[in-house]
């Protein structure tokens, strides 16, 4: 039987992963990088070998604010049982997939995710040693390098700043460079490596995330060889989001908090919203789209909102 999620204060919801995955080597896209934290959401220790992870399409959008046809998350989920985690230390090199099997339920909307079990220590054992990072926060970077440095810089964020990194390390970690072939690396250039990773990076993750970080370059000689970042908490508005529905309740709680916020709140216009799947989803894209600045309505969002929505 698929495992859901516990809707309890949903926006709190956080992923908390081992440190050796944060630092793992790895290649995803941006939305198998989505699947994928979406799925870690719903770990628990005591979950059984074997058990499946359902995921609904409707929810994921929602969450993320983008939208994918279904081929798109059939490409996901297959590259996500082909791509590998790499764990190396001084005695072995362990390489592993995510993912045992998906299945897609044509028609319904939801997917059913195994994890392999030789990956399961790693997501579960969090008695000493994990990264714990908001799930909204990583939804909503948009890079898939902006993910990862998230991940890197929530690891260190009650000490205030990274460890010292080599760059050549760094995008190791990022899949940027293949560590066995030298030829084989994106951005050789700093400059292209600031400009088109680091710099986008810290500019997503203090736009969007509970973190504002930034870094420090240092030379050895005339070449830039070391980077260390640092990491301080800010607090951000949260965005609503939907885990897990065995009923209506939270969406619709979320959708209330929204309307509020709108100041809408007459009680037959909230009630149409709300029991109204459509306009629901409308409210909770135009929520996701103002608060990301892409849609700007300073004096009235409530009555842009209901425009959109062909309510008034």
């Amino acid at each position: 039987m698929a495992k859901g999620i516990t809707a309890k204060e949903p926006h709190k919801l956080e992923i908390r992963q081992h440190n050796a995955i944060t630092t793992a080597r790895y290649e995803m896209s941006a939305i198998e990088m989505d699947i994928s934290f979406f799925l870690l959401s719903k770990l628990r220790a005591d979950d059984k070998p074997g058990t499946k992870y359902q995921i609904s399409v409707r929810e994921l959008q929602e969450v993320t604010g983008r939208q994918w046809h279904h081929g798109q998350f059939l490409e996901a989920t297959s590259a996500l049982r082909s791509r590998e985690y790499v764990f190396e230390d001084n005695k072995t090199v362990l390489q592993v997939g995510l993912l045992a099997s998906a299945l897609h339920r044509k028609g319904e909307g939801l997917i059913e995710l195994e994890i392999s079990e030789n990956i399961r220590p790693y997501l579960i054992d969090l008695k000493n040693n994990f990264t714990s990072f908001q799930l909204q926060a990583a939804f909503m970077l948009p890079s898939k390098w902006a993910k990862r440095i998230y991940q890197i810089a929530s690891q260190w964020k009650d000490i205030g700043e990274t460890k010292i990194y080599s760059i050549d390390d760094l995008k190791v970690i990022l899949h940027l460079k293949d560590p066995k072939n030298k030829e084989k690396e994106q951005y050789s250039s700093i400059s292209l490596f600031k400009k088109n990773v680091l710099d986008i990076a810290v500019e997503q993750i203090n736009k969007f995330t509970d973190l504002r970080i930034s870094y420090v370059l240092t030379k050895r000689g005339r070449v830039f060889t070391h980077i260390r970042f640092y990491v301080n908490k800010q607090t951000i508005q949260q965005l609503p989001l939907a885990f897990d529905l065995p009923t209506d309740d939270v969406r619709k709680q979320n959708a209330r908090t929204i309307l509020d916020d709108l100041n809408i709140i007459e009680e037959k216009l909230v009630n149409k919203i709300l029991y109204d799947e459509n306009l629901l989803n409308k409210l909770f894209q135009f929520s996701y789209k103002l608060k990301t600045d892409k849609i700007k309505a300073a004096s009235n969002p409530g009555g842009l909102f209901l425009k959109i929505a062909g309510l008034v």
